[in-house]
Formats: C-alpha cells, sequence, structure tokens
C-alpha cells in the first residue's frame, strides 16, 4: 500500500491529494492489479475499454500493429502515467491501439463505476481528471496542425515555435527525449537528429540534450509558410 501510495501521489489525478488523502481515496474503491512480463500484451487494440490503468512499476508501449507484423510505437508511458482515461466515457470506448508492457510491470486499474465514484467523493479528484481530459484534447490539436504540415522542417518548427511562445525563451528546455519528441511530431527519431543537424549547420538554431536555442526566429516563422 505505501509503494502505490508513493507512486499514485506523483499521478496527475492525485494533484494537491496528500498521502492521507491517497490512501482514504483507495479504501473507497475496489481497484484491481496486475502484473506483466516484458513483451506481455495488457491490451488488444478495439478490445473494449472499461477500467483506467495507471503504471505503478515498469513501462508500457502503445503500439500500433499492422497485419504484416510491424509494429509502431505511438507512445511510452512510465511509472504514474495512465491509460484508457480518454476513452473509458465515449460511445466507442475501445482501445484504439495495442497496449504492452515494455518491461516488467505492475498496473492498477480502475472501474469507469468507482470512476464516478471517486468524482462524486472528491471534486479535487473531478477536477484533475477534467484537467487530464483537456490537456489530452490541446495536445491531440497539436499533433493534428503538425500532420497539416508538409515536410519534416515545418514540423519541428512549428514545435519550436510553439515551446517558445509558451516558455516565453528563445533558450526551450525539452522535457522530452529525443525518442519522445519525434514520438509527438510522428516522424523518425532518425530524420528528426538529421533536420536538427541540418538547422543547426544553417545556423538556424542551436541545440543540446536538453534544450533548443532558437538563433533566428524572424527566418522560423517564414519557413512555415
Amino acid at each position: 500500500m505505501e509503494n502505490i501510495t508513493d507512486i499514485l501521489s506523483n499521478c496527475i489525478l492525485m494533484k494537491h491529494f496528500s498521502k492521507d488523502n491517497i490512501k482514504n481515496f483507495l479504501k473507497e474503491i475496489n481497484y484491481t492489479s496486475m502484473r506483466y512480463l516484458k513483451g506481455e500484451v495488457i491490451a488488444i487494440e478495439e478490445s473494449d475499454c472499461s477500467k483506467i490503468g495507471i503504471v505503478i512499476s515498469g513501462t508500457v508501449e502503445v503500439q500500433k500493429i499492422f497485419s504484416s507484423g510491424k509494429a509502431i510505437t505511438i507512445s511510452s508511458l512510465k511509472e504514474s502515467d495512465i491509460f484508457g482515461e480518454v476513452i473509458i466515457f465515449s460511445n466507442r470506448n475501445t482501445y484504439p491501439a495495442t497496449i504492452v508492457a515494455s518491461s516488467n510491470t505492475y498496473i492498477i486499474f480502475i472501474s469507469k463505476e468507482n470512476i464516478l465514484k471517486l468524482c462524486n467523493l472528491f471534486p479535487l479528484f473531478l477536477n484533475n481528471f477534467m484537467t487530464l481530459l483537456s490537456d489530452k484534447v490541446l495536445m491531440l490539436n497539436k499533433k493534428l496542425k503538425n500532420i497539416s504540415y508538409e515536410t519534416i522542417r515545418q514540423k519541428i518548427i512549428s514545435y519550436i515555435l510553439d515551446e517558445y511562445t509558451h516558455q516565453k525563451d528563445l533558450k526551450i528546455i525539452l522535457n522530452y527525449t529525443r525518442k519522445e519528441m519525434a514520438e509527438q511530431l510522428g516522424i523518425p527519431r532518425p530524420s528528426l537528429s538529421r533536420e536538427l543537424a541540418h538547422m543547426k549547420k544553417e545556423n538556424l538554431i542551436d541545440f543540446g540534450k536538453n534544450y533548443i536555442l532558437i538563433k533566428n526566429i524572424n527566418i522560423l516563422e517564414n519557413l512555415l509558410f
């Protein structure tokens, strides 16, 4: 219980909850827990989703698996991350992709009925849940905007300018790995690294492991059109 409480304290659904609040929270519901070995399938695309999952330990990948057997990783989840929250209340509440354990993983599941119960018992939980869904919608809109750009360079520039608007600094701090950034932009990681290198050579940007420095914002803006 103590370990679960520690992990859940970092989960967005439990934001601003004390550890005692989280313990009371867990006592109010009937949650289930499952352990998965590396490579084991947690949920198959098009299967019913009646619960949200919270990763307590290990890592999980959301994959699109094609009939040829080829799989593309859409996103990666780690401790305290959630899956299923967007679709559980949908009219078509089936998984849009396959979820696979990328390491030995421990997950707790909370049913739709218990989520509704928690929303009634804890207004803060309801607020956190709505914030999570709103953030997901904004992220989806951002991805759709990136899809509208034709070139990899335009996708990267759009991302950089969005972060500049948000952070209000020419030196953009990156909270994602290159792999995660590539997944967000919907481009292969090698293509991302190659284009960043070209842009650095052209003196448009500079970059390090955890940052991108905008060298000429006017040219970047013009390159979008």
